[in-house]
């Protein structure tokens, strides 16, 4: 895996029309589909994160794609954390780390007082469940429209 000249990280907002990140993102999908139930999985299609409410970024290391994260608008004081995903090759390399970071910086920028987010309940999502309580998330009720759901989990933070 080459990190560049540099091997700096780099995290850009992203139009979703390279190949590789809509890669990542079809196994996203996949991933939560293997792990809910269909009408339990609340991912954003690949119109649903151009929508207009939907800051969509990439991170990078060196050339290649590491991750990913979308930020939506809710209302004026609130967003929600969309579709947080790291590239296999980046497993356990920080990237979910510096891509939260990067849109919570961003939702505070816009003067967000609340990040929210909805991730599934079983034992593969239990590394994201974490990152979020290390970040300051804690457990809620649904936000939203979401309703209650044993396969979600609903955690947010005041920013």
């Amino acid at each position: 895996m080459s990190a560049g000249a540099d091997g700096a990280w780099r995290i850009v907002e992203d139009d979703l029309s390279g190949a590789p990140i809509r890669a990542l993102l079809e196994q996203h999908f996949a991933g939560m589909l293997a792990n809910s139930p269909a009408e339990s999985c609340h991912f954003l299609d690949f119109d649903g994160l151009r929508a207009g409410d939907v800051t969509f970024w990439s991170i990078h290391k060196g050339g290649e794609l590491a991750g990913c994260g979308a930020l939506k608008m809710l209302d004026a004081q609130h967003g929600e954390i969309k579709s947080m995903r790291t590239a296999d090759a980046f497993l356990r390399q920080g990237v979910a780390a510096r891509i939260l970071g990067h849109i919570m910086t961003e939702a505070r920028v816009r003067g967000l007082e609340r990040l929210s987010l909805e991730t599934g309940s079983g034992p593969a999502f239990e590394p994201a469940l974490a990152l979020y309580a290390l970040h300051g998330f804690e457990e809620c009720a649904p936000f939203a429209d979401y309703k209650p759901d044993p396969f979600s989990r609903f955690m947010t933070r005041a920013l």
